[in-house]
């Protein structure tokens, strides 16, 4: 199965970074660089909350009754004369689902490696969540699933196609960090070869592998 970041490689995703670069009035290169970023969190976030009962059968009931992948079948449409201010608001509201209260800090983590500042960051993910959901909802038309066991599966898959242990353990740490309420300290340290895991080869060195840095 592909992954999430095999999107970008084709050609529907190369006209996704591209309308959301024009939308925000960001860098074609620094945007795609945020996506790459930010596309295996939300998917791990989506993993996360379909762990449980509730979690899988709001999901499920979302891409059926709103995101199921009719928002790609005209993106040139989407991005012409700039993205409607109810599919950010939608955006938003998924971001804030996914995410919860790390959002901000992810958004801050996200610039600080792509270049760009948070609320660039925002934006674009604002408009990336609902694309990422209708590529999900997509893909689950396209599979024809209908429990949450095989959503669970999709979801697992999407992230294994590009996944490494390294990408895994960095994803498990900006989602889910020491619970102090602040992503931003505990990725930071992660970023500078910080405290809990200093060592050349773990997450200081992992995080530029994923990166690219």
């Amino acid at each position: 199965m592909s992954g999430i970041l095999d999107l970008l490689n084709s050609d529907l995703g190369k006209q996704i970074v591209s309308g959301v670069a024009g939308s925000t009035g960001n860098d074609s290169s620094k945007t795609s660089s945020v996506l790459t970023m930010a596309l295996p969190l939300l998917m791990k976030g989506m993993e996360r909350n379909a762990a449980t009962p509730e979690g899988a059968a709001g999901l499920m009931n979302a891409l059926n009754n709103k995101h199921d992948g009719s928002i790609l079948n005209n993106l040139s449409g989407l991005f012409d004369g700039g993205v409607d201010e109810t599919v950010k608001k939608d955006g938003a509201g998924i971001l804030g689902h996914i995410l919860g209260a790390k959002q901000s800090g992810v958004e801050q983590v996200i610039g600080q490696k792509s270049g760009l500042d948070a609320s660039s960051v925002s934006n674009i993910l604002k408009i990336a969540a609902p694309l990422v959901m209708g590529y999900l909802g997509k893909e689950k038309q396209s599979k024809d699933l209908s429990n949450s066991g095989g959503l669970t599966s999709l979801l697992g898959g999407m992230l294994g196609g590009n996944d490494t242990k390294s990408e895994q353990n960095f994803l498990e740490q900006i989602l889910d960090s020491d619970g102090d309420g602040s992503v931003v300290d505990d990725v930071a340290g992660m970023l500078l070869g910080g405290s809990k895991n200093s060592s050349g080869s773990g997450i200081g060195g992992m995080i530029g592998g994923l990166f690219g840095k």
